[in-house]
Parts: C-alpha cells; structure tokens; sequence
C-alpha cells in the first residue's frame, strides 16, 4: 500500500534540505557583495566538479546530455539568477519566482508528451501568474522590471534542464551534477569576462574575505552536494507526489531569511503575491496527491 506521508527522520532530512536551499539565496547575497555574479558562479560549479570528479565516476550518460545539462543550470539558471540578484532583486522574491519553474516544467513536459491541460493546472497556473504580475506592478525597492523578466529566464532554463534531466534515464544524481558541473563552466568563464570583464574579475578574487569564500563553499558543498543528494535519496525511498511538496517551503525558509537577516521589506502586496504564488504550487502539487489518497479510502 502506497504511503502518503514522511516518516520522521525523512520528514526532517527533507525540512532540513530545504531549510539550505531556502536560506541559500541570502548566502548568495552575501557572496554577491564581494564577488562579481558571473564568476561566483562560475566558482561554484568549478569547485562542484573539483575534486569530487576524482572520488565519483562519471554516469552512464551521453555527453551531448551532461553537456546540456550544465550549460542550461550553470550559464542559464544561476548564471542569470546570480545577475538579477546583483541588484535587480531582492533575495526573498528571488527564491519566489523562481520556482515557477514547476510550471514550465509542467508546460515543456506537456508540449513534448501531447498530455492536455487539467482544470487544477489551469487554476494553479492562474493563481501563481496573478502573484507574479502583482511583483511585476510593484517593482521599485530593490527589484526591477529587468530582474524579474532575469529570474524567469533563471526559472525556465531550471525547467529545461529538468527536461534534460529525465532524459538521462536516472541517472544518479550526485555523480550527474558532478559531471554536468564542468560544462557549465567554459560558457560562465567567457560570460564573465564578457560582461564583467578582466579587472573586475581579479579584483573580485583579490578583496573576496573568509566569508566570502565559505560562501561560495556553501554553494557547492551544502547546496548542491549535500541538497541535490538527500533529494535524490528521498525520491528513491518515497512516491515523488509525497516529495515534492517539500519544495513549497523553499520560498518560505527564503523569504523569511531575507526578512530576518537582510531586513528586506515585507509590505502587504509582496505577501499577497507570496500567496497567491504559494497557493498555485500548492494547488499544483498537492492536488494529485489529495485525489490519490481520495481514492485509496474508496
């Protein structure tokens, strides 16, 4: 019979996991303050790959696919989430609309697999717009029009690159972030120097403190070693409907960090849209789950 509920120990593991990936967006803050957004993020999947590559053996996966993979997460997704964050948005919103990724995975899934739309998809998708326009006719105070049309164009190449992801055929998961983690790197190097450039690169490595560098460590470490793997674990032992609902208390954990220890604002329209956007993923993930249990009492 089919579980609809973490045990304990795993309910913990997975408040735990999202509690780092939450609280991550004001580490990145803080490391943006010291390092130029490109190259922290091109010190993140370098320090990914090196020297886990020497411990984990490379997965029974295409190339052109570990290729892809990294190009879309590492230049894509945080190449361009680092670089709205510089200035263009707040960290708490960040880790809102961000996920919004359900949806173009959702969408990008749909497409390829001619599945139609469901009624509950079509109301999640319109609560969750509805909280990103309510960010979008509000943007003054540290987020711009630019930062999130950049944060969304972070969301979307997420969901490619989990389009990506399921085309390596399971591949393990820590062994396929390492692996994939190289290829992000050629692209962000010559990003940076392209919109960065050469002096403000060295001059980011040569004043970066302590804290900075466990900063970048945190994302390497903590965000992707130790998150992606306890994830993909979890995934293993558990129906990815019981999962996946965890990811709701990513922006939650964010948002909360930001206000607590970046004193970001919180007026009454950002918590609107934190709603309204909370309640689409919600309604999304959470509805098949409620009808499988629905059915299991029948």
């Amino acid at each position: 019979m089919e579980r609809f509920a973490l045990p304990l120990p795993h309910l913990l593991l997975a408040i735990a996991v999202m509690a780092v990936w939450g609280t991550n967006f004001v580490v990145i803050a803080f490391a943006l303050e010291h390092l130029p957004p490109l190259l922290l993020a091109v010190l993140r999947f370098a320090l990914v790959f090196m020297p886990m590559a020497l411990f984990v053996k490379r997965p029974n996966v295409p190339l052109s696919n570990l290729a892809a993979y990294g190009v879309l997460i590492g230049a894509g997704q945080f190449g361009l989430l680092f670089f709205a964050m510089k200035n263009d948005i707040t960290p708490g919103l960040a880790s809102l609309v961000v996920q919004s990724q359900i949806f173009f995975t959702i969408g990008l899934s749909m497409r390829t697999s001619g599945e139609r739309v469901r009624a509950f998809q079509w109301a999640a998708l319109a609560l969750a717009t509805s909280g990103i326009a309510l960010i979008f006719i509000n943007t003054e105070g540290g987020t711009t029009p630019l930062g999130l049309a950049l944060t969304l164009g972070a969301a979307l190449c997420w969901a490619l690159g989990n389009i990506t992801a399921r085309k390596a055929g399971g591949a393990p998961m820590l062994p396929y972030i390492v692996w994939s983690s190289i290829f992000a790197v050629p692209p962000l190097v010559l990003f940076a120097f392209l919109f960065e450039g050469w002096p403000a690169i060295v001059q980011g490595l040569r004043t970066a403190d302590a804290g900075a560098w466990a900063a970048v460590l945190w994302q390497s470490v903590g965000n992707t070693m130790f998150g992606y793997t306890a994830w993909q674990w979890l995934l293993t032992k558990h129906p990815a409907a019981v999962v996946t609902p965890m990811a709701l208390l990513v922006p939650i954990f964010g948002m909360s960090a930001s206000a607590i220890v970046l004193s970001e604002p919180m007026p009454g329209w950002k918590l609107l849209a934190a709603g309204l956007v909370l309640a689409g993923l919600a309604l999304n993930l959470m509805w098949p789950l409620t009808q499988a249990r629905l059915q299991a009492r029948i």
